[in-house]
């Protein structure tokens, strides 16, 4: 990342550090909000959440021991940090509209928010960094393309999957390999049917100290969906098939299962993501090849495999404590952790968890209604099939069965919305 470490210490001794607003200070809200007390040349002025005490609660474990202020209104936020102190509320628009403020953080996982929360940021020109991914995979084009037009960046974050894998993904395509496959290991339990009323993920959850339907998100497949279409949507990577393979493998195994079927492996084709449930979390990988005889040799002496596919493997990644580099990267480079393209390549879908009645009101990601899956963008229009970010709120016109593909023709949406308002521009602008 060039010399970020050295710019922000520059910034620091010039008084004149970046100015963060963090919107929702859940579990990984509160991870932000203590690394950047540790770092230099960077401060989180504002905290927002449905609570003040929650927001509070994240100065209070980030060990910050200055004054903070409950603000409603962006010239109170201005006049309190100029005095040097902190902020909180729950009205999200004081950090965007407080003036002194340059990057804001999207941590509430609301796809609806995450919307709205944009559109403001590309009205009073502040750069977004994009922690949910669930409102990305939905309209991150459209977005992306308003933010880049007001002359701002839009980035998914450093540290989340998806932005971990861009950056090793970057790197091979810098170095003019070609790319195998890339993913992720799966950190839980494959549960199609999870939901947040189950004594074992409500249990688990707690010990985690995060919610039940945070959890179910994970168990039930529909993170790893999103997120692996937010690295297909930036990068062009494609799923092998709806839902991608998932085998059970080990980081010694990634080269000789994720390359093609003629080679001995499970894929049809290569430029493909996908995921691995083994030893691999919480690391992330990029299976490249190459046809240079000398580099091959260079891989296979440095431990790389044995060819003809060989793997770049970051074994970590750091969601929510890597989140400031990206908002440094905005401000100092102009430059995203990760964006989506100018059209989706990838979609999440929505697929029923249970059998569903008409009438029902869909739930959220990780409840109890559904879960998302993987498919190409193009077979997904084709077959209206209702992309996942689309469904909370959702009111069901017909019965729809366990497992079926929930389609835009089964349901009622809610016109008021901004998501549904930015998705449909998207599908017009960007899919003609």
């Amino acid at each position: 990342m060039y010399e970020i470490d050295t710019k922000l210490q520059k910034l620091e001794s010039q008084g004149n550090p970046i100015r963060v607003s963090l919107i929702g200070a859940g579990q990984m809200g509160k991870d932000i909000v203590a690394q950047i007390e540790t770092m230099v040349g960077m401060e989180c002025d504002i905290v927002v959440d449905l609570s003040c005490e929650i927001a509070a609660d994240a100065y209070k474990q980030a060990g910050y021991t200055g004054e903070v202020v409950q603000v409603t209104t962006a010239k109170e936020a201005e006049t309190a940090i100029a005095a040097g102190k902190k902020c909180i509320t729950t009205n999200y628009k004081v950090a965007i509209e407080t003036a002194c403020i340059q990057s804001v953080i999207d941590a509430t996982g609301s796809p609806e928010m995450g919307a709205r929360v944009t559109m403001d940021c590309i009205f009073y020109k502040k750069h977004i960094v994009m922690m949910n991914v669930e409102c990305d995979i939905t309209v991150g084009p459209i977005l992306r393309k308003l933010c880049e037009q007001a002359g701002i960046v839009y980035s998914l974050t450093a540290g989340d999957e998806p932005g971990s894998i861009i950056e090793v993904y970057r790197f091979a395509k810098a170095l003019g390999f070609t790319i195998v496959a890339a993913g992720k290991g799966k950190n839980n339990p494959l549960d199609i049917y999870a939901n947040p009323g189950m004594k074992e993920w409500a249990d688990k959850a707690a010990a985690r100290d995060m919610s039940a339907r945070m959890l179910v998100e994970f168990v039930d497949g529909s993170k790893t969906m999103i997120e692996m279409a937010a690295v297909s949507n930036a990068t062009g990577l494609v799923p092998d098939i709806r839902g991608m393979h998932g085998p059970k493998c080990n980081v010694e195994d990634l080269t000789s299962v994720f390359c093609r079927k003629d080679q001995g492996g499970i894929l049809e084709k290569e430029g493909v993501v996908d995921y691995g449930i083994g030893n691999i979390n919480p690391g992330v990988f990029v299976i490249v090849t190459t046809d240079q005889q000398r580099i091959i040799d260079g891989l296979v002496q440095r431990d790389m495999g044995n060819g003809p596919n060989y793997l770049l493997y970051r074994p970590y990644h750091l969601c929510s404590i890597e989140t400031p580099i990206t908002a440094a990267q905005a401000v100092i480079y102009g430059e995203s952790t990760g964006h989506p393209m100018d059209h989706l390549v990838s979609e999440c879908i929505t697929v029923a968890k249970k059998d569903l009645k008409a009438g029902e009101i869909l739930d959220s990601i990780g409840e109890y209604c559904y879960r998302a899956s993987i498919e190409l963008a193009a077979i997904a229009r084709e077959g209206t099939m209702l992309p996942v970010g689309l469904a909370c709120g959702a009111k069901l016109l017909q019965d729809v069965k366990k497992d079926e593909i929930i389609t835009y023709d089964m349901v009622e949406l809610d016109n008021s919305s901004v998501l549904l308002q930015l998705r449909r521009m998207q599908d017009q602008l960007l899919h003609q």
